[in-house]
């Protein structure tokens, strides 16, 4: 089994919630979730797969602790590493940047030599315009415990199928 490492902006605790449920599923303990703002180099270089998850913030941000985040991970080279995003928005208040922040989070990463997987089709999502929506689908989970916490679970576990079957 590959060694999965996750890391999450969480300001509120929504998306540390969902960081933890996605380990559970994943089998990845306490020891391997981090908080983004603890992100060290020699460490994350160490895993196999990074779930990357941020929520957004403002029009269309990544969560503060992100932004020193980033530029660590887009300074390795992240060559034969797969990468799976997961993020929290606001599909109501928030249409128009809807889980922005995943998709601040694959632009960013693109130039890391990782693999990217983990998309999710848009469908059954009520939204007018995401940065996270590439060739038509979420560059990956789209959670709204805002508005719709009833669909999160049912999404984590689809979502979590999907990203191990492309381990």
């Amino acid at each position: 089994m590959k060694k999965v490492g996750i890391y999450y902006g969480s300001s509120t605790g929504t998306t540390d919630d969902i960081a933890q449920k996605i380990a559970s599923k994943l089998g990845v303990g306490k020891a391997d979730v981090h908080d983004v703002s603890k992100l060290k180099a020699d460490e994350a270089i160490g895993y196999d797969v990074l779930v990357l998850g941020s929520s957004t913030w403002g029009d269309g941000d990544l969560q503060d602790d992100w932004y020193d985040g980033v530029e660590t991970l887009r300074g390795l080279d992240l060559s034969g590493k797969v990468i799976a995003l997961f993020g929290c928005g606001d599909s109501q208040s928030y249409s128009d940047t809807f889980c922005d922040a995943i998709g601040v989070l694959y632009e960013d990463l693109q130039g890391t030599g990782a693999t990217f997987v983990g998309a999710v089709p848009t469908d059954g999502y009520d939204y007018s315009d995401s940065k996270a929506v590439v060739d038509g689908k979420f560059v990956g989970l789209a959670i709204d415990e805002v508005n719709e916490s009833d669909k999160t679970d049912e999404r984590v576990d689809a979502w979590v199928e999907v990203v191990k079957s492309a381990l």
